[in-house]
Parts: structure tokens; sequence; C-alpha cells
């Protein structure tokens, strides 16, 4: 497929890229540093700026799927739904935020005294933005939110998927591998199975 990804060289970002260059995608890296994005087969960096929605939108067009891999501080949510939807794209992933997984009925994890501080203004946004993803009505999109910790690590392939709830294992740990988080999104790009909802995925 043909596929932009925004925010290509961060910790998820970088990631992604890995992923799907590793299954054959034809991917355009949109970042402010292209010098940063690997070298990898199918791979194009350029240069874009999350906050300029005409120049975004331009260099969006033309692909089949939009994967948004910035943080929810540092971009305008309603900016780049915008620009997605200028550009024509049919399909828009963004990589969300654990926060807002539901830990008790209506209670979010951002909302528990235990959740770092350092933390919860980005996970508060990343809940702001969900919130706009539900209300949009045009775009097919989809929001995946990881475990609690996530972290390097092994690509496994093997992991659960849940629905709106943080998911917990056997010994009270909430955990994926950053690696295994790019399998679980682009499984979700090649065959789509959470559209206008968001899911999650852990150990």
């Amino acid at each position: 497929m043909k596929i932009v990804l925004i925010g290509a060289s961060g910790f998820i970002g970088a990631r992604l890229l890995a992923e799907l260059s590793r299954r054959g995608h034809s991917v355009t890296a949109i970042v402010r540093n292209p010098e940063k994005v690997a070298a990898l087969p199918g791979v194009t960096a350029l240069k874009g700026d999350v906050f300029d929605k005409d120049g975004l939108a331009r260099l969006l067009a033309g692909h089949e799927a939009v994967i948004s891999a910035v943080h929810f501080t540092a971009s305008d949510p309603e900016l780049l739904l915008a620009a997605v939807k200028q550009s024509g794209v049919p399909r828009y992933l963004v990589v969300g935020g654990a926060g807002s997984l539901e830990v008790a009925p209506g209670v979010r994890l951002f909302d528990t005294p235990e959740f770092p501080a350092i933390y919860r203004d980005e996970a508060r946004k990343g809940g702001d933005f969900l919130d706009l993803l539900k209300r949009e009505q045009a775009l097919d999109w989809t929001f995946l939110s990881p475990s609690a910790l996530i972290q390097p690590g092994e690509r496994t392939g093997k992991f659960r998927l849940g629905g709106d709830q943080l998911l917990v294992d056997g010994k009270g740990d909430s955990a994926i591998s950053a690696e295994d988080y790019a399998v679980a999104l682009v499984d979700e790009l090649e065959k789509p199975a959470h559209g206008r909802r968001r899911f999650t995925v852990g150990y």
C-alpha cells in the first residue's frame, strides 16, 4: 500500500516505519528533519509542518492511508483532521495513548492518583483527540492505545487486543513493546477491524 506516516522519526514512528518497510509498503515519511529518518526500502522522507494545513494536505494527497504518530501536545488535532480531509485520503490511523483507557466504569487511567503527573497533559490531550474523532463522520479513522507501559523490546507478534478498557495480565501488569505495538497497528492497516473506533493492545 501507499502510506504516509507523520512523525516517522519518533519513538513509535520509527518502529512503525520499520514495520511498514519490512512488509513491503511504500511509505512517505513526513518529519521536521528528514535526515533523521532511517534509510529503509520503500521509504521516502519529506520535510513537513503539522501546523501548515495546506502544505500538509498536499503531502498527504495520493496516499491510501495516513498514520499519525505525533505527540498530542505538539500538534493541533483539528488542524490535522482538516488536513487529512482536505487531502482526500480516506483512512486515518492514530497512535494513541493509554491514559484515556478505562480502569473501571467511567474512570480513565489518567484520572487515577497513580497516573504520573508528568504525562497527564499529553494523556488528556490524547483523550480530547479521541473525543474529536468520535464526532468525525467523513473519515474512516482508527485510534490505537497501547498498554500502560510501552518501551523498546522484542517483536513477538503475540499479544491481546481489547477495546476501551486497559489490558492487564495475570500478574497485574499492563505492558506492550513498541515493536509489537507497531505490528498491531500495521495489522489493522492491512486488515481493518476497528473502523471508527479505538482499540488497545497488550500482553
